[in-house]
């Protein structure tokens, strides 16, 4: 039985730097692609739990130095064609507020249809109440 455990210990200590080197060799990709480097997304990458990269002090320290500095993203003025984008932001942005108007009052409509509906089933209801004494 004592070399039982001691090859669970060989097996545990393995795993844990399999699940290390997974969590490097993903850390390393997603600054490489300028990803943004949260614990979550880098455990769901590497296959490790978050437990794992908030226990593993070396990784959670370089986590966090790089989920701090962002990646830099080029600005609306990079792009060709600048000002077409920003009137089609202008036109969506119309478009949303024109439907979230229409929702408004198609909601107050509805609630109004129901307060209605309530009222008849109550006026029902006592009708039935009276009828039946």
């Amino acid at each position: 039985m004592p070399g039982n455990t001691e090859n669970l210990r060989k097996a545990t200590a393995a795993r844990t730097a399999a699940a290390a080197a997974r969590a490097e060799n993903a850390l390393l990709a997603m600054i490489n692609e300028g990803e943004q480097v949260t614990f979550r997304s880098l455990a769901a990458r590497a296959g490790v739990s978050l437990d794992f990269l908030y226990r593993n002090t070396g990784i959670r320290s370089r986590i966090e130095q790089h989920r701090t500095a962002r990646p830099a993203r080029p600005g609306p003025a990079g792009h060709p064609g600048g000002e077409h984008a920003s009137s089609v932001v202008r036109t969506l942005t119309a478009q949303l507020a024109d439907l979230k108007r229409r929702h408004r009052e198609e909601t107050a409509e509805l609630r109004q249809a129901l307060e209605q509906a309530h009222g008849e089933n109550l006026l029902l209801r006592r009708r039935l109440g009276a009828g039946g004494q």
